[in-house]
C-alpha cells in the first residue's frame, strides 16, 4: 500500500472468481434456536467458511494477490458471523469473526517470554562492521573453531513493534509485546485484528514461537493524521509511536481502527522443529503463512553486506514502511549458538543503524498553501537542517488547530521529523523552549486567500479556513496537479511546474483541456522545455490515460472525502457514473468507508453544476466512466436494479452479480424505492422485510434465471 489520503477497506479486492477451492456448495437452513445443536451440514458449512475465508484472507494479507472482491469476502464473513451467533458452539478461538470485535480487557497482563527476546548492538558504517566480524571470529578462535567467513542473512530493521506470537497445537494462543526482553505484555486481543498474523496454521508443532515486527505503512500514516487533523484530534509523531500505542489499546476496535501490519522475523521457540540455518526458518514461516519480507538476503560475504546495507539506506525514502537500519544475522544456527550472547545482545546480529530522522532547528515563518478544496494549509519555513541526509527547508503543520495544540510558534526552534518519504513535519517546540511572557504569538490563518484575496472563512466543524473562491488560480492549479496525478490519470511527463505553465498561458483551465492539448501543439512548442520529442510524448501520454478504470478516474475528478481507496469502494458498488449519480445519500453511504455525512457531501458535489459539466466533458472526449464489461445499456435487466441477499442455492454472490450486470442490470447492497428486484436466498435478514414494506418485488434464484433467460 501506498500513499493515498485513507484507510484501505478490509480484506480481499480484485475482480477475478473464487475458484482456488470451489464454490460454497448449497446449505440447508439453520435449525431453530430452540433445537440447541446445529445439523451436522451446518457444521461442515461453518468449518467450510472458515478455510475460504482464511484462504483468501492469506492470499490478500500475506501474498498481495487477492482472488475475490471485497464485497464476497464479507458476505463468506456475514454468513460466518450469522451462523455463529445462532450456534455459539461453532465458535472456535482461531475463527475469522474473531479478528474484529472481541470485548475490551481491565487491563494488560504481564507474560514471560519462554526465551529472552534479545536487544540488538548497533554498528554505523563499514569499520564497525567488519570489526564486528573479527570479534565473532575471535570469540569461535578461542573456542578452537576458525571460520573465514560466514553465510549472512540481512534484513531491514523496521521501526516497528517487536511481538511473540505463542502457538499450540497450530491456534493463536497468546501474543505479547517485547517489553524488557524477558517480560512483555499481554496483547492477544489487538493482535487479532491484524490481518497478517495467522489465527490458525496448517502441519504446525504442538508448541511454536514466532517472532514479528508490528508497524504501521507511511501511506497509511500520513492518511491516519490526516483524518485525525480534519477531526481535530491530535496528530501521531510517527509510525512507530502510532503502531506502539494501537497494539497496547484495551479496546480491540480501537486498535481495528488503525491499519496494522506485520512482517515474521523468526521462529522463537519450537522443540519440534529443526532448522540448520536461520534463512531455511523463514523459508518454513514463509510456507506457513507468514509473511516475511521478500527483500531479504542472503549473502557470503562482508563486502556483499555493506554494498546491500548502502543500498537500503538509499532506498530508505522509496519504502512504503518506516525503517531505521539493516539487521545483519549469522545464518547457521549452530554458530548462532556457539556465538551466544553479551548481556543482553546476541554476538551473532547486530543492527547497520541510518542517520537519525529528528532534528532542532529554528522555525522561521509558517505560510498558508490553498488545496484543491479551498483549505488554507499551514506549512513551515525552517532554517535549513540536515535529517536522515536530507537537507530540510519546508516541512508540514497539519492544520491550524494542530499548530495551536502543538503551541508551535514562529522564531522559536522546533523538533523536525522526516520519515521515509512522508512530507517532513514539525513535531513540536524544542525542548529547550519554555514558557515566558515574551513569546511570540501563534500563527493564525491569514483574512484573506493569500493567492486571490478573497476572504476567508472557518466553517463550523472544520479544523480548515477556507477560501470558497471557486476561481482562485491555486485552488485551480491544484485540482489540475491532481487530476494528471500518478495516483489519478497518471499522465507521464507532467510535473508542478509544466501545469502551473500551461495554467498561466490559458491552454489549460479545466482537466477536459488537457486532452485539447493535441490541437494546440504548436502553442505547447513554442513554450521553455517543450520540446518535439517531450511535446510527443506528452500528448500520447494524455491519450493514453483515456484507458485509465473507472475508479481512477473517480479519484481524479477531485471530489473532497474520495481518497484512492473511497473512488475504488464507489467504483466497485456502483460499476458506472450513472449509477453512482443516481444514488441516494444512504445509498452512497453503504459504500465501505463511507459514512451518512461523507456520504452526503459526496452526493452534493457530484451534483454540482461545474462537476456535472465537467462529467459529461470528460465522457464526451472518451473517458472511462463504468467498470470494464459492463454493459448498462443493453440486456434483459437493462435500466434496473437489484439487491442481493442470503445464500443462493447454486449461484455465488459474485456469479449472481456478474451475470446481472451482464444482462444490463446494476447491483447495489441497499434496498430502497428505486430497487427493482431482490433475490432472496437463505437467511435474507432484513433486507427482506424493508423489500416487502417498499413492495419491491422479491425473486428467488430460479425467477431470477428466468428473467436472466436461462430458466
Amino acid at each position: 500500500m501506498s500513499g493515498g489520503s485513507e484507510r484501505p477497506p478490509s480484506p480481499p479486492r480484485a475482480e477475478a472468481k473464487a475458484g482456488s477451492l470451489g464454490e460454497p456448495p448449497e446449505r440447508t437452513k439453520a435449525p431453530a434456536k430452540s433445537t440447541g445443536e446445529p445439523s451436522e451440514r451446518t457444521k461442515a458449512r461453518a468449518a467450510e467458511l472458515r478455510q475460504l475465508l482464511e484462504h483468501h484472507g492469506h492470499r490478500y494479507y500475506v501474498l498481495d494477490d487477492p482472488e475475490i472482491p471485497d464485497d464476497a469476502y464479507d458476505a463468506l464473513l456475514d454468513e460466518l458471523r450469522t451462523l455463529e451467533a445462532e450456534f455459539p458452539q461453532l465458535q472456535t478461538p482461531d475463527s475469522p469473526t474473531q479478528r474484529v470485535g472481541g470485548e475490551p480487557v481491565g487491563r494488560l497482563e504481564k507474560v514471560e517470554h519462554l526465551e529472552p527476546m534479545l536487544s540488538l548492538g548497533n554498528v554505523r558504517g563499514e569499520q564497525e562492521l567488519k570489526a564486528w566480524v573479527a570479534r565473532m571470529k575471535a570469540h569461535l578462535g578461542r573456542e578452537g573453531i576458525v571460520r573465514r567467513s560466514f553465510e549472512y542473512v540481512v534484513e531491514p530493521k523496521v521501526d516497528g513493534l517487536a511481538v511473540s506470537l505463542l502457538y499450540r497445537d497450530g491456534v493463536l494462543e497468546r501474543g505479547a509485546t517485547r517489553g524488557n526482553g524477558e517480560v512483555g505484555e499481554d496483547v492477544t486481543h489487538n493482535l487479532r485484528t491484524i490481518g497478517q498474523v495467522p489465527l490458525h496454521i496448517e502441519d504446525a508443532p504442538p508448541l511454536l514461537e514466532v517472532r514479528g515486527e508490528v508497524y504501521m505503512s507511511l501511506g497509511d500514516f500520513a492518511a491516519l493524521n490526516e483524518r485525525r487533523a480534519e477531526e481535530g484530534l491530535s496528530t501521531f509523531m510517527n509510525p512507530r509511536n502510532s503502531a506502539a500505542g494501537a497494539v497496547r489499546q484495551l479496546d480491540p476496535s480501537l486498535m481495528a481502527e488503525r491499519p496494522l501490519s506485520m512482517w515474521a522475523y523468526q521462529v522463537g521457540v519450537a522443540p519440534d522443529l529443526s532448522f540448520e540455518t536461520h534463512w531455511e526458518a523463514l523459508e518454513w514461516l514463509r510456507e506457513h503463512s507468514f509473511r516475511v519480507n521478500s527483500d531479504i538476503k542472503r549473502l557470503r560475504s562482508e563486502d556483499e553486506v555493506i554494498a546491500q546495507c548502502l543500498r537500503w539506506q538509499e532506498r530508505r525514502g522509496e519504502l512504503d514502511f518506516e525503517i531505521d537500519g539493516v539487521v545483519i544475522k549469522v545464518s547457521d544456527l549452530k554458530l548462532q549458538r556457539r556465538l551466544g550472547s553479551v548481556g543482553r545482545d546476541p554476538r551473532w546480529a547486530v543492527a547497520w543503524k541510518f542517520p537519525p530522522t529528528t532534528a532542532v532547528t529554528r522555525l522561521n515563518a509558517v505560510e498558508w498553501n490553498v488545496g484543491k478544496s479551498g483549505d488554507l494549509r499551514p506549512y513551515a519555513v525552517l532554517e535549513p537542517v540536515a535529517v536522515g541526509g536530507v537537507t530540510i527547508k519546508l516541512a508540514t503543520l497539519h492544520n491550524e488547530e494542530d499548530i495551536v495544540r502543538k503551541d508551535i510558534r514562529a522564531g522559536e526552534d522546533v523538533i523536525v521529523l522526516r520519515a521515509g518519504d512522508v512530507i517532513p513535519q514539525v513535531v513540536s517546540p524544542a525542548p529547550h523552549v519554555v514558557e515566558h511572557e515574551d513569546r511570540p504569538p501563534v500563527t493564525r490563518p491569514p483574512a484573506r486567500c493569500p493567492y486571490c484575496d478573497t476572504p476567508t472563512v472557518k466553517p463550523n466543524e472544520s479544523v480548515f479556513t477556507k477560501c470558497l473562491n471557486r476561481d482562485c488560480p491555486e485552488r485551480a492549479w491544484q485540482l489540475l496537479k491532481h487530476f494528471v496525478g500518478r495516483a489519478a490519470m497518471d499522465v507521464d511527463g507532467f510535473g508542478e511546474k509544466q501545469v502551473a505553465l500551461l495554467q498561466q498561458r490559458g491552454l489549460v483551465k479545466s482537466a477536459a483541456d488537457f486532452y485539447r492539448l493535441r490541437e494546440r501543439r504548436e502553442e505547447l512548442l513554442e513554450l521553455e522545455g517543450f520540446g518535439e520529442l517531450s511535446v510527443n510524448n506528452l500528448l500520447d501520454a494524455i491519450d493514453a490515460s483515456k484507458q485509465r478504470p473507472f475508479a481512477r478516474v473517480l479519484f481524479a475528478l477531485g471530489i473532497e472525502e474520495v481518497g484512492e481507496v473511497t473512488a475504488r469502494n464507489l467504483a466497485m458498488r456502483f460499476r458506472d457514473i450513472d449509477a453512482l449519480l443516481e444514488a441516494s445519500v444512504a445509498e452512497i453511504a453503504e459504500t465501505p468507508g463511507i459514512g451518512e455525512k461523507m456520504g452526503s457531501a459526496i452526493r452534493s458535489q457530484l451534483h454540482d453544476d461545474r462537476m456535472v459539466a465537467l462529467i459529461e466533458d470528460l465522457r464526451k472526449i472518451g473517458l472511462r466512466f463504468a467498470e470494464a464489461g459492463l454493459a448498462p445499456t443493453s440486456g434483459p435487466l437493462a435500466g434496473k436494479t437489484v439487491v442481493l441477499t442470503g445464500t443462493l442455492p447454486t449461484l455465488s454472490r459474485e456469479e449472481a452479480t456478474e451475470r446481472i450486470q451482464a444482462a444490463g442490470g446494476r447491483v447495489t447492497s441497499a434496498v430502497s424505492k428505486k430497487t427493482h428486484y431482490l433475490v432472496a436466498g437463505e437467511v435474507p435478514g432484513s433486507k427482506l422485510e424493508k423489500a416487502e414494506r417498499l413492495h419491491v418485488r422479491v425473486l428467488d434464484e430460479r425467477g431470477l434465471l428466468d428473467l436472466l433467460g436461462d430458466g
